[in-house]
Parts: structure tokens; sequence; C-alpha cells
């Protein structure tokens, strides 16, 4: 009987020889990352719209001096004058003017570089805690596990704005708190954040390293002579980036909100720094006749604000080793 070898295809121009298999290009987690990220039309927006307002925060001062006035300069003589009250955008105020006269425009803008500093500097502080306090509970249990659960349990009883209000408000009046290191204004609202958002991450990092440390690598680095802070930090620690991203980019959002939510309730950023919760509570008296005042910090930190949630939920979908 006679066989008939199956035909050998010829490899495409620039492939392996005519025989040979065609060798497998292999791709980083940042590249899988990237390929599924960037067919997310609605997350690339909201990345740009991020990366614009972040360089619009770090460029403020020029670009007020640019298309605007200093942000705590008053221009009594912009109001109106039989009854005193704040007028309206116009070609030398783009976003109106306040109470006293001041630039809205200038101060909206000031007010990104606030909100932006505040949630970034919070949130790095806050998972950096809920990190290492996760590790340490996860991977060590016992009495440790115990001590630190007990805490986020304690923590996670009180609601959030209530507890955030209560440290800011303690912290907002004298000298601040901690004998003088803890200022009123930029450096309790960071304090009031970090105490109340770390037990979220802690606990999120804290089941994922109660499963990882049964792996095979733990053991296999356990048994290499590696110790205890070597294998949190150098073999737990790498693969728990996704969560860790995912995590970072929805709580940024939340922590606008929390600074905006204390600022409009008086015990946030100090007058007469820009805030856009600053300026939603001066603008409430008076929002049914000077609509600009009110509408223009609201729209900014409600961008901000879904912005960052749609590139969280990006980030996270991108992120799923399920995806397709």
């Amino acid at each position: 009987m006679t066989t008939t070898a199956a035909p050998i295809l010829d490899a495409p121009l620039g492939g392996a020889p005519p025989g040979e298999p065609a060798a497998i290009a292999g791709r980083t987690p940042f590249q899988l990352f990237w390929e599924r990220f960037k067919e997310d039309r609605v997350a690339l927006v909201a990345l740009g719209f991020i990366v614009l307002e972040i360089l619009l925060a770090i460029l403020a001062p020029w670009i007020v001096k640019l298309f605007g006035h200093p942000p705590n300069a008053q221009f009594p003589e912009q109001l109106d004058p039989t009854y005193g009250t704040p007028t309206g955008p116009s070609r030398e105020f783009l976003f109106g003017v306040d109470t006293v006269g001041r630039d809205v425009f200038a101060r909206v803008v000031y007010g990104a570089r606030v909100s932006l500093q505040v949630a970034l500097i919070a949130t790095f502080l806050s998972v950096g805690l809920g990190i290492v306090a996760g590790l340490l509970a996860g991977f060590h249990r016992g009495a440790t596990d115990t001590v630190i659960s007990r805490v986020i349990d304690v923590t996670l009883a009180f609601p959030i704005l209530l507890l955030a209000l209560g440290i800011a408000s303690s912290c907002s009046l004298g000298n601040g708190c901690a004998g003088g290191l803890i200022k009123p204004g930029l450096s309790t609202v960071i304090v009031a954040i970090v105490v109340v958002n770390w037990t979220y991450i802690g606990r999120i990092i804290r089941g994922q390293v109660l499963s990882l440390r049964e792996k095979e690598f733990v053991e296999a680095a356990r048994a290499a002579g590696a110790g205890s802070t070597a294998i949190m930090f150098r073999e737990l620690l790498p693969n728990l980036v996704a969560p860790i991203v995912v995590y970072s980019t929805l709580v940024i959002p939340q922590n606008i909100l929390l600074e905006a939510a204390l600022s409009y309730l008086g015990v946030g950023i100090n007058p007469p720094q820009a805030s856009w919760g600053e300026m939603l509570a001066e603008a409430t008296p008076i929002f049914a006749t000077a609509w600009w005042f009110f509408l223009f910090p609201g729209v900014a930190l409600l961008l901000t604000v879904l912005a960052f949630n749609l590139l969280g939920d990006g980030i996270r979908d991108a992120l799923d080793p399920k995806a397709a």
C-alpha cells in the first residue's frame, strides 16, 4: 500500500522555514492588559480626561494667569451695584464671580489641584497601610490576624462619613492633633480619609493572602530559606497587583467625594483655599439666582468622579483573567 505524506504548508513571509513549527510570540502581562484595555473606548476617554485634568492642576498658575485672575483676589466692582449679588460669566470672568467677587474659573481650576492632591495622597497612604495590615494578618494568622481583623471590624462598624467628620472636626481646632503634627486643613482631611479607608483594602488583601500562602511557590521559597518578610513582599505581593490596582482606581473617586463632603460641611480645606466642596457650600444659599457659582464646581466634581469610575471599570475588565 502506498501512503501519501501530508502536504507541508509553506511558512508565511518572515515566519518559520517550511517544515518547522512557527514560533509562538510570548506576551507580557502588561501587553495582555493593554490589548484588552485599548478596546474599551469609554475607559480610554476617561483616561484622557484624567490626564488633561492632572495637567490642568499642575499648570494651574499659568492657566489662571492667561485666562483668569488670582483665585483669592476679590473684585467687588464685579458684584451687582444694586443688590451686591454675584454676576454671571463674562468675557473677563469666564465662569462669573462668587459672593465676594472672586473669579470662579480660577477657583475651579485650583479646586482640581486640591481634590486630586487629597485623593491621590490619601489613596496611596490608605492602600499602603491596608496592604501591610492584610499581608501580616493573612500570612501570620493567629493572634496577629485576630487583632488586625477586630480593628478592621470595629472601624467598619462606624458610618464612613460620620467617622471622618468626627476625626476632621477634632483636628480642625487650635493646633490640630498629635501635638500639632496634624495641622487643620489639608493634612487633617488626608488623615481622616486614611483612617476610614485602609480597612477595605486590608480585608481584601487578607483574603487573598490566606489563599496564596498555601501555594507551592510559597513552600518552595520557604524551603529555599526565605524569611517571612521576603515571602510576603517578594512572593505574595507581586501576585496581588491586580486587585490592588483595581481597588485603588475605584477608591480615588470615593476619596474625592469624601473630601468634597468634608469641605461642604465646613471641616475640610480651610478657606480661602479653593475646594469644590467648599464652593458648593457657599453657592447653596444662592444657587437659584447665581447658578454659575453652583454649576461649574458641581460639573467639575461630577466629571472627575465619573472619569475615575469609568477608568476603574475598564482596568478591572482588562485585568480579568476570564476576559476573552
